[in-house]
């Protein structure tokens, strides 16, 4: 954001890392890496603008997975004119100003949800957000009455109100109240009163169920979304009388899990459970004496991961098309000749490479791809993990001898893609579409951290 007076990590010169970078094999760049195939990127976030259009229904993309202008371009798409987001960190929601305000300049709205429930800290920094793209662009969490009274702050600062949802619990117990807990000691009373006042804009309910990463079957999860959407819906009934019936009230909803599984909702047969979500969606003001929109959120579907994967979401365990991040890393020594009790492999990647985050379908930290080394019968899995070090073996124990080399690069598909681009100041980017193997690097994007 131009002349943000809030410290923050500098990003590095995008020119400085496209010099040194663009058109190298990424075999050849100093390892570990991380590395974005943006044609499976584009593909998956075509499909998801697709099937919220042909859904009829809105979408609001999440972006603290990738933190980078560039993804969010291909997360919004060209064609709708309503640029919805949610950022977990008030440092993303800076950096976007810039391209917010080119959208807006092509006649685009804008609307920004900081996706944690408000506390003080973050109340000067959101309001110069919205003091620099507008009314209805910044939209703020709320799940407690005393959070209500800072949007007199952000008045003050912003000199327009602020948006609300009001976060709702379906199951996760993250954050939100509970539906029948909505208005928890005065709370619609106090949005109200804020209203009234000026310092807030009700847009509606929002509930993020992460529970459905542990569903296996696109039927579990899209049975979650049903969850999620009814939850509000019985938030909404009961407490219809308190709420604003000038207006239509979003229910925004949703997880990459449940939200990609919605695709699904596109077949010409469905089962049961399916069609009764698809009349859910399409008719959610259905027995709701009100006016009702869905949106649904997602934030990690662009990427995908192993712990996206072991949903079978895709109903499929492909990782080399489906995983668009993969982090690139050495082969420092190799263990083949009884030294251990199994052959093993030492990779210079560990914890601060990889993240340390499980997967529910396989034991390990990170699933070594097929590129550029001949399949064997079982896969190659990081089995254990240490600050810098990473231990490869075989996923299964029939195999003998690991088929590396000392000097090796290898591709490593990571259990969780958000906690991975974490430990990295900038994503290197190939095309498989262009480049038969996706190696050789076409662009640098770089990525907010820190909040």
């Amino acid at each position: 954001m131009d002349s943000n007076p809030f410290p923050a990590r500098p990003l590095p010169s995008s020119e400085d890392l496209k010099q040194f970078y663009v058109g190298k094999d990424v075999n050849d760049v100093p390892k570990p890496a991380v590395i974005l195939d943006v044609a499976i990127i584009k593909r998956h976030c075509q499909a998801m603008l697709d099937a919220a259009k042909a859904l009829n229904v809105g979408f609001r993309a999440h972006i603290k997975t990738h933190k980078t202008p560039q993804a969010t371009r291909l997360q919004v798409g060209e064609e709708s004119q309503e640029v919805n987001l949610v950022v977990s960190t008030v440092l993303e929601a800076e950096i976007l100003v810039p391209l917010l305000k080119e959208f807006q300049s092509a006649g685009r709205s804008v609307n920004v949800l900081y996706g944690i429930p408000l506390v003080p800290s973050q109340v000067t920094r959101l309001a110069s957000v919205a003091r620099h793209l507008g009314e209805k662009s910044i939209s703020v969490m709320i799940d407690h009455p005393d959070q209500v009274d800072l949007l007199e702050a952000f008045h003050e600062v912003a000199g327009l109100a602020a948006c609300v949802f009001l976060k709702v619990d379906s199951g996760y117990h993250r954050a939100g109240l509970p539906p029948n807990m909505l208005n928890k000691n005065g709370l619609l009373e106090k949005v109200t009163a804020a209203e009234k006042q000026g310092h807030a804009s009700l847009l509606g309910l929002y509930s993020h169920n992460s529970s459905s990463y542990s569903g296996t079957t696109p039927e579990e999860l899209m049975s979650y979304l049903n969850e999620e959407i009814s939850g509000c819906k019985e938030a909404l009934k009961k407490n219809l009388h308190l709420l604003p019936t000038d207006r239509e009230l979003v229910i925004s909803v949703g997880a990459t899990p449940q939200v990609v599984s919605s695709q699904h909702l596109l077949q010409n047969s469905l089962s049961s459970g399916a069609e009764a979500l698809k009349t859910l969606i399409v008719d959610p003001a259905h027995d709701v004496n009100a006016k009702v929109k869905i949106e649904l959120h997602a934030g990690v579907y662009p990427f995908l991961d192993m712990q996206q994967l072991g949903t079978n979401v895709h109903k499929t365990q492909d990782a080399e098309n489906e995983i668009g991040i993969s982090v690139i890393a050495e082969v420092c020594s190799v263990y083949n000749d009884g030294e251990r009790l199994k052959s093993e492999a030492l990779v210079a990647a560990g914890t601060l490479a990889l993240g340390r985050e499980p997967s529910a379908t396989y034991s390990g930290w990170g699933i070594i791809s097929t590129w550029r080394r001949k399949a064997g019968a079982s896969r190659l899995i990081v089995q254990r993990i240490s600050q810098e070090h990473g231990i490869i073996t075989w996923e299964n124990d029939g195999e003998s001898k690991i088929p590396l080399k000392i000097g090796q690069s290898v591709k490593i598909f990571p259990n969780h893609a958000c906690i991975t681009g974490a430990l990295y100041g900038w994503y290197l980017i190939v095309d498989s579409s262009q480049d038969g193997d996706g190696s050789k690097i076409i662009d640098v994007w770089p990525r907010a951290t820190g909040w």
